[in-house]
């Protein structure tokens, strides 16, 4: 009975230790099991975005804030690094403003100032299309057959055919290599609510004319861009907007001139951007340098720009006054990101910017107009890295003429 006891009591302690295994071994084939089915759901998800996205030609990806083909803004270069063939992106501003001026007659404006879409094709890795179109002021009314209000343009259009790190080749209606803002003007990048007047009267931004280009690096750190394209033409004799007037962009372009324009950048130096640029026909020359530089939370940038033109004579014929008429101008904004003193990812930059512009220094009568003198001060608040949030005072003064201008604005790119 004793011995019968023993290999009872010892048989229900091994079915005991087999049920505790086979429970062990149970409970784990259930979580490895588990396991499998959520990484099984993952690569579903992932498989059905991807068909999606070939179904569709689209991918649904985010800016890169820090991606630039070619010098242009992180939006314009989306279908560069889009793994998709069709990338579709694009950025927006609008702004409240209220003008002071000595006089006493104040005015206030709000606009919805630019939608612009990008899209952009992949051909093949090599062979890809890029476009920009502006909707400015909300658009073009249509009032009893007369359009009036914004405007609509394709701003570019262009295809590039890249060949390799040291030479490719863009045709088509394409940004001026020229200055700060010109191929970089979505308004995340610049502080200011309205682009700086260098930005807008010597350097017309946003400028785009038709030809080919040649780009790429000279070695590591030195871009180059050479490019032959349709001139300006200044038919309207103006002190103020002679060169903004002459763009040619987009429309009809009848028996068009030449120009060449060219431009090299360094960006050896952690943190810093510089270069020069210049732009050349048979009547103008433009030229300008431009550097930003950037170091924790302190950003400095900034442009020097000059124009002449030979032909004012032509415009305002008169054999006693000289035939040329003479422009400069230029700015320095100075911004800290205060957020960058925080564990904050936010940014919050405040900044001040000098700005000095006269668009006929140089008139054909031999005199000149006064300078436009602006003072600007102002912060940023990005919420979100594709989004900014504007707010500036300007002080401006021309001659006697002085009047202070408040700004409010949102941007974004997407």
């Amino acid at each position: 009975m004793k011995f019968f006891n023993n290999n009872l009591g010892l048989s229900m302690a091994a079915a005991v230790m087999l049920s505790t295994t086979l429970q062990a071994d149970t409970a784990s084939d259930i979580a490895e099991l588990k396991n499998e089915i959520a990484q099984l759901k993952e690569q579903t998800k992932i498989l059905t975005d991807e068909t999606s996205n070939l179904q569709t030609g689209f991918n649904y990806t985010t800016v890169d804030n820090k991606a630039s083909h070619s010098g242009l803004g992180a939006a314009a270069s989306k279908v560069y690094y889009s793994k998709s063939p069709l990338s579709i992106g694009g950025y927006g501003e609008m702004y409240y403003s209220h003008t002071n001026k000595e006089s006493g007659s104040n005015t206030s404006k709000v606009d919805v100032y630019r939608f612009v879409p990008y899209i952009g094709y992949k051909f093949t890795d090599n062979i890809i299309l890029n476009t920009e179109l502006e909707f400015e002021h909300g658009g073009v009314a249509n009032d009893g057959g007369d359009a009036e209000g914004g405007e609509v343009i394709v701003e570019f259009i262009y295809l590039d055919f890249l060949i390799n790190e040291n030479a490719n080749i863009r045709v088509g209606n394409m940004l001026m290599p020229m200055g700060l803002i010109n191929e970089r003007h979505e308004p995340t990048l610049f502080t200011t609510v309205q682009r700086p007047n260098t930005a807008k009267q010597i350097i017309p931004t946003t400028w785009h004319e038709s030809g080919v280009m040649v780009y790429g690096d000279v070695f590591e750190g030195l871009e180059y861009k050479v490019a032959g394209v349709t001139a300006l033409n200044p038919t309207i004799d103006s002190d103020t907007s002679w060169l903004r007037n002459a763009r040619g962009g987009s429309f009809t372009n009848n028996d068009p001139k030449l120009a060449v324009v060219g431009r090299v950048d360094y960006r050896g130096i952690n943190g810093l951007f510089v270069g020069a640029s210049a732009y050349m026909d048979s009547n103008i020359d433009i030229w300008d340098a431009h550097i930003d530089y950037k170091f924790r939370g302190f950003r400095a940038y900034g442009t020097y720009a000059e124009a002449h033109r030979s032909n004012a004579q032509e415009l305002t014929p008169s054999a006693t006054l000289p035939s040329q008429i003479d422009a400069k101008g230029g700015y320095i904004n100075l911004g800290y990101d205060l957020l960058s003193l925080t564990s904050s990812s936010k940014k919050m930059p405040v900044f001040v910017q000098f700005e000095s512009v006269n668009t006929a220094d140089k008139k054909t009568d031999g005199t000149s107009i006064d300078s436009i003198d602006t003072t600007t001060v102002g912060v940023n608040y990005f919420p979100h890295e594709q989004v900014v949030l504007k707010a500036d005072y300007a002080m401006q003064s021309q001659g006697a003429i002085d009047q202070d201008i408040f700004s409010l604005s949102v941007g974004f790119i997407f």
